[in-house]
């Protein structure tokens, strides 16, 4: 019923495509009565001591990944805005980096300028275009992409994890009639992502696609890049609390956030092998498994308030410990700054560079 409808209806009438602001407005007062116990509206700052501001936004990616033991990561490297292509090049072949690799902005939001590149000249063509400082992370190709949310009390002690997504990756199947202009166009997800996948696949468009053929559209694991969210929750158990319980042991000043990983298979992830972690993001992490389509607005809100009650025991035990919290002026000054309209103003022009140069070599 879904892909019958236009467009417009369906980002109407199903949450998992509102604008995040729009979702999270009915727990504007659950916010303000947990700040109310907190004493301060910015409670949450004081999560993750080791993050800046706790990770609410502007972090590292770079300097955070860095506090996570290597054996768990990606090979990558960091480059400057504007760097010198030689420069990058021997940095790859130092690191041994092979293409396809994923590149990506050191500070960003949502997928925002996430590609995976395939070869050289492409890369050139993101290192001419990005607007700021980016990573070039070797892409891993385990089938199975998730996103964990993980909790560590620092006093108490006691930890677990409050939300595992999985990530099932934009796809169209050939029924050996359809052209795959048709098969983007007849799959919600996809005809959503249509401005960029036409650019992208510019020249097979008019195909059709033979039956059975599976084509990629979308190898980002994104929701904003057409991702769809499958909920995962039938996972946690103790023995996977126990496993990043180890993995976070040695991430100093972590205590709340998302691992976005891929991982081999289930068993792997059970036994804490075969696991890459590619980012670990602070407290605005959202708890992903809301978003499965087969879940209500009321399971929805009823989970991110679960989420919240935990961020708040966390940020409050740290409080305890002597963490301060972020002051609710300067707080409002950084986020003028980085989501300010000059800087979005200068985020939505690169992303536009990066999606005309890169839309067919991706």
């Amino acid at each position: 019923m879904r892909n019958k409808l236009p467009l417009f209806w369906v980002r109407l009438l199903y949450y998992e495509y509102w604008p995040y602001w729009i979702f999270f407005l009915p727990l504007v007062p659950y916010w303000l009565y947990l700040s109310l116990r907190a004493r301060s509206f910015t409670y949450f700052t004081a999560a993750n001591p080791g993050i800046e501001h706790g990770g609410v936004f502007g972090e590292s990616k770079r300097q955070i990944l860095a506090k996570i033991d290597k054996k768990y990561l990606p090979r990558a490297i960091f480059c400057k805005q504007s760097e010198c292509w030689a420069v990058v090049e021997q940095r790859l072949i130092d690191e041994g980096l092979n293409y396809p690799v994923i590149a990506k902005p050191d500070v960003g939001e949502r997928g925002s300028q996430v590609v995976k590149i395939e070869s050289d000249s492409a890369l050139q063509q993101y290192l001419k275009e990005a607007g700021e400082p980016f990573i070039v992370q070797e892409f891993i190709d385990y089938p199975l992409e998730l996103g964990m949310l993980y909790y560590r009390l620092p006093i108490s002690g006691k930890s677990g994890i409050t939300s595992i997504v999985r990530k099932e990756f934009l796809t169209v199947q050939g029924n050996g009639k359809s052209t795959l202009s048709e098969l983007i166009k007849t799959n919600e997800r996809a005809h959503f992502q249509w401005k960029t996948l036409s650019l992208r696949f510019f020249s097979r468009l008019s195909e059709v696609i033979p039956e059975g053929e599976k084509i990629l559209l979308e190898p980002i694991g994104n929701h904003c890049k057409g991702t769809k969210f499958l909920s995962a929750q039938h996972l946690i158990n103790a023995r996977l609390v126990e496993v990043f319980d180890r993995i976070s042991a040695s991430i100093e000043g972590f205590c709340f956030g998302r691992f976005d990983l891929k991982v081999a298979s289930v068993e792997a992830l059970q036994k804490g092998e075969q696991i890459r972690i590619l980012e670990l993001n602070g407290v605005t992490s959202e708890p992903g498994h809301i978003y499965d389509p087969s879940l209500n607005l009321w399971r929805a809100y009823r989970d991110t308030a679960r989420h919240m009650r935990v961020m708040f025991r966390v940020s409050q035990e740290n409080r305890q410990l002597g963490q301060p919290v972020t002051p609710l002026p300067e707080l409002v000054r950084l986020l003028r700054k980085h989501f300010g309209g000059k800087r979005v103003a200068e985020v939505a022009m690169s992303n536009q560079k990066l999606s005309n140069a890169l839309g067919g070599t991706q």
